[in-house]
């Protein structure tokens, strides 16, 4: 008998995807919608990038973050330093801040390994057995010199190789990226900055989950509004260490070169990404540890790294956001990143459904159609309502559907796979035989 076979989910979510883009990108390139929704479509597509770094943050592994915006604010202002240098020269030359952000990353990711690969814990034991003659405040302090020394030495090391692998970083991109085509090297440019911007925030939020995240989530999520808090400062003042970031003024003269194919390919990227992840054994155990904790570790996963990479995963997807917002707007001001604002992410995967990747895509183009669509509808002079009417209809959401609008329902090709079908033959002529027992 022939088994039935399903059509595969990814040619239909596939095809829905393509209609989308599509329709999007015909309906501006004929003036069918205004340039104003077109920007909010895009706002929307930047914000379910943003909000799916945090539902693996919060909703498959289980940590209330309130500082995803840090992050976001990250990657928007490094990546626009980049572009901005490209067309501006503010630095004196074009490629400066590429090449130190990418050396900067490589050099920390350096200094981590090694010290890793030291395992100062084994350093710690060795000087205590062989400093054991020594007084026990005396044998800690001689201990404690020692390991500074070691790790001052390893850091001025990463210093120096970053040094070295920006100067031939900066002599790579003032070589190939003029040579090619201006489009092609606008693009190349904007898909290194968006890179850049993504895994410096990504860096930062390994950073700063490894003493965090051992943390409980009441307790975590209020150490990273403190991070938020932190970034929202340092960004008010910026313009004392990079000038042309102009602090509380607002850095302005960004390229607006995000455009609704941008937003398409890396949301589409990034969703095939997480998806992948989230089914993967990395995502298994990311997903177990918001379960139940002392279970995951009982079958031996190790619950600090599970959650330092998904925190980690979480920040670059929302530096990738915040650069595609750059250079949409063209403009950043510190207030756009303020802890108030950090909220938006959260409401979207609580009003989707937390552990819903499809739930967050619908979310982030209802939220956006909502707080734009009121400031439309609203009288002139009221506008500012729209901050009392959609609490207002989060509310009754919650009320009447606590898991969100699609739980941890899933569509097309983002619900888990089914185990692959196999053919097994059938084993004929095996006929039961009575024997005798003698």
């Amino acid at each position: 008998m022939q088994t039935l076979r399903r059509i595969p989910t990814w040619i239909s979510t596939l095809l829905v995807a393509l209609f989308l883009f599509v329709f999007v990108y015909v309906a501006n390139a004929n003036g069918w919608i205004t340039p104003y929704v077109y920007n909010v479509i895009q706002l929307a597509g930047i914000s379910a990038i943003s909000a799916l770094g945090l539902n693996l943050i919060y909703g498959f592994n289980g940590q209330f973050s309130l500082g995803h915006i840090g992050f976001y604010a990250i990657g928007a202002y490094s990546s626009a330093l980049i572009t901005k240098e490209f067309t501006s020269r503010w630095s004196g030359t074009q490629f400066s801040a590429l090449s130190w952000i990418i050396a900067g990353i490589l050099g920390v990711i350096l200094v981590i390994l090694v010290i890793k690969r030291l395992r100062f814990d084994q350093i710690k034991k060795w000087l205590n057995s062989t400093l054991g003659e020594l007084k026990g405040f005396e044998r800690w302090i001689l201990i404690s010199l020692i390991l500074l020394v070691i790790a001052a030495v390893i850091i001025v090391l990463g210093v120096a190789a970053s040094w070295v692998l920006q100067k031939g970083l900066q002599a790579l991109f003032d070589l190939l990226i003029p040579a090619l085509p201006e489009a092609i090297g606008k693009n190349v440019l904007m898909l290194l900055a968006l890179l850049a911007g993504g895994s410096l925030a990504a860096l930062v939020a390994y950073l700063v989950g490894l003493p965090l995240l051992r943390l409980n989530s009441d307790y975590f999520g209020i150490a990273t509004l403190g991070f938020a808090i932190v970034v929202y400062t340092l960004l008010q003042n910026s313009d004392l260490v990079i000038a042309t970031m102009k602090g509380a003024r607002g850095m302005v003269e960004i390229p607006r070169w995000t455009n609704w194919v941008w937003v398409a390919a890396v949301l589409s990227v990034l969703v095939f990404l997480l998806r992948n992840l989230v089914y993967s054994s990395y995502g298994r155990a990311i997903v177990s540890v918001r379960e139940d904790e002392i279970a995951a570790k009982t079958m031996g996963i190790d619950i600090v790294q599970s959650k330092t990479l998904a925190f980690a995963i979480g920040g670059f997807y929302a530096g990738i956001a915040g650069g595609l917002y750059a250079h949409l707007v063209g403009f950043l001001h510190p207030s756009t990143f303020d802890f108030v604002r950090g909220f938006d992410p959260l409401i979207i995967i609580v009003f989707g459904g937390l552990g819903s990747m499809t739930g967050t895509l619908v979310a982030s183009a209802l939220f956006s159609a909502i707080i734009e669509g009121l400031r439309v509808i609203l009288p002139q002079g009221f506008e500012d309502w729209r901050f009392v009417i959609y609490p207002i209809l989060l509310l009754i959401i919650m009320l009447l559907r606590q898991q969100g609008l699609l739980g941890t329902t899933e569509w097309g090709w983002l619900r888990a796979p089914y185990a692959p079908i196999r053919d097994v033959p059938m084993v004929s002529g095996i006929n039961s035989v009575n024997r005798e027992v003698a």
